[in-house]
């Protein structure tokens, strides 16, 4: 019998079979980072060719990277067998491919966004930038523009964006100085504002609060071997996530976009340093733009000298854009139905895409391969495609399916991510530095208005004293009523002619004088109060 990996000659048994297969069918290590395609219709074994593979990886030493999408794959931390009918079938399949049956378990770390079913996985806006957030939220141009300025922004006025709510009120505050931000990195609209808030409005409802946070996951967290030399498994788990696309497609183009620009260049290693598995990537394509494909595209080209190995999981070739599908050398193409022209169709074109076999049609092999068989076409010295081959897909060594919560919860604790990633960190960023700012000029415009009220009041109340004053004079008892008219006191003793004159002419200069006193000293204070208003302007 034959071990199902073999690092000394670097190539992975996928599967084989007796008469009419080329047996095994063996994956070489050194051209996995050439990505790879698993592709067939529902319920054609598909899910149990991505464990055999992530199986197979990690006995080579290869971290893998998965989504579990109906969390069937969760069973790769727990040891096979132990049913006798489905060991017996298993056993019988692997004499026939020609490899020995190994069942154990492998090191599973597990995700999710949510934090319910894995440990909780964040990134960050400023971690995913604003290209790849404006191509994924499909906003237009104009709306990408204002969304880079908001980064630029943020960048020089040191306000980290680091969760959904920074983000968004990052753009409140872009549109409310849209007027002076426009003069220096151009026109901001807040028609534009308020479409891509409306965006984010729809990432927030898939969970986006969840996604963007704090601490955000390293890569080096997802890059790691067990103390045996297995390659560590990390599953996603996606079951609740496939009911937010938009937040699924997000999350695993920022990781590729991640892996491609922060691992150094290698070349063609012997080994990939991971493997990464794109289940449902029709999710990833359907209404994508053409920038976004080809921004995918570009990753795939260029990440494989980073070796990082891609595989795109789909039901239908043809749901995988020809640009990034020519970059696909490795091949696993389960059965496909051809029950109207439009599937024959399809039929014919996937057949199209692989080296002829002169030993059989190929369209006819992909329309009729059992379940669990497949048509596959892999890598060959020199990086050349392998003559198309029918194959008999290696039986899983762990178990296939789901697991208790308690088996979940034991693995769970017992991962050192529990304590990194296990509770959330809400830092001071965009948010709370803007409603301090908010706060700070609150308060200042409260305090000037304060001022403003009280010099009014000072001003108010020395205008009526003045006013007063004057009063006072003209109504001076024994000489002048309010109409000014002399008005002799009677009640008082008559005194002589000389110094009723006297006393006369004393008292008219004594008002006169009074009265420019009172008259000078009014102007002085008006001119006081208005003086100080100008100044505080």
């Amino acid at each position: 019998m034959t071990k199902v990996v073999d690092l000394e000659a670097g190539t992975l048994i996928l599967g084989g079979g007796g008469e009419g297969y080329r047996s095994p069918q063996k994956l070489l290590l050194k051209y996995a980072n050439r990505h790879g395609l698993i592709a067939g219709a529902t319920g054609t074994g598909k899910t149990v060719t991505l464990q055999t593979l992530a199986e197979s990886f990690s006995l080579a030493g290869v971290p893998v990277f998965l989504a579990d999408i109906k969390g069937d794959l969760a069973g790769l931390s727990q040891k096979g067998g132990g049913d006798a009918k489905l060991e017996a079938s298993f056993q019988s399949r692997a004499e026939t491919i020609g490899i020995e049956m190994d069942y154990q378990n492998f090191p599973v770390t597990y995700w999710d966004i949510w934090g319910e079913k894995g440990h909780p996985v964040r990134t960050t806006p400023a971690d995913i930038g604003p290209l790849l957030l404006s191509r994924m939220m499909g906003l237009s141009d104009v709306q990408e523009g204002v969304l880079n300025i908001a980064f630029r922004v943020a960048d020089e006025e040191g306000l980290a964006l680091l969760d959904l709510k920074d983000l968004q009120s990052m753009l409140v505050w872009i549109g409310q100085n849209a007027k002076e931000l426009s003069l220096k990195y151009g026109n901001v609209s807040t028609a534009s504002v308020g479409a891509i808030q409306r965006s984010l409005l729809v990432l927030e409802n898939e969970g986006g609060n969840s996604l963007f946070g704090e601490p955000a996951l390293e890569l080096a967290d997802l890059i790691r071997t067990d103390a045996s030399g297995k390659g560590m498994i990390n599953i996603l788990s996606a079951e609740r996530l496939m009911n937010a696309p938009t937040l699924y497609a997000t999350f695993l183009l920022w990781l590729m976009s991640e892996l491609f620009e922060q691992l150094p260049e290698v070349g063609d290693p012997d080994k990939p340093k991971i493997a990464f598995f794109f289940d449902e990537a029709h999710l990833l394509f359907n209404g994508a733009s053409p920038a976004l494909i080809g921004k995918i595209e570009q990753v795939a080209r260029l990440i494989r000298s980073k070796g990082v190995s891609v595989w795109f999981i789909t039901q239908n070739p043809a749901d995988v854009p020809e640009s990034i599908l020519g970059q696909l050398g490795n091949r696993i193409q389960h059965a496909l139905r051809a029950f109207t022209a439009k599937d024959q169709k399809a039929l014919r074109l996937a057949a199209e895409n692989y080296r002829p076999n002169p030993a059989f049609d190929t369209a006819e092999a992909i329309q009729h391969v059992g379940t669990g068989e497949a048509v596959t076409s892999l890598l060959e010295a020199k990086g050349v495609p392998g003559i198309v081959e029918r194959s008999l897909v290696r039986p899983p060594f762990a178990r296939m399916g789901v697991i208790s919560d308690t088996e979940r919860a034991a693995i769970m604790q017992a991962s050192p991510m529990a304590l990194k990633y296990g509770k959330a960190v809400d830092r001071e960023s965009a948010f709370e530095l803007l409603a301090k700012r908010a706060e700070a000029a609150a308060e200042e415009a409260r305090a000037a208005k304060e001022q403003a009220e009280a010099q009014k009041a000072a001003k108010s109340g020395r205008q009526a004293g003045g006013q007063a004053g004057d009063d006072d004079l003209w109504s001076m008892p024994g000489e002048y009523n309010q109409g000014r008219r002399y008005q002799p006191n009677t009640k008082a003793e008559p005194k002589p002619r000389a110094t009723r004159a006297s006393d006369s002419i004393a008292t008219t200069f004594g008002k006169s004088l009074a009265r420019q006193l009172g008259t000078k000293s009014g102007q002085a204070l008006v001119r006081g109060v208005l003086g100080s208003l100008f100044r505080g302007r």
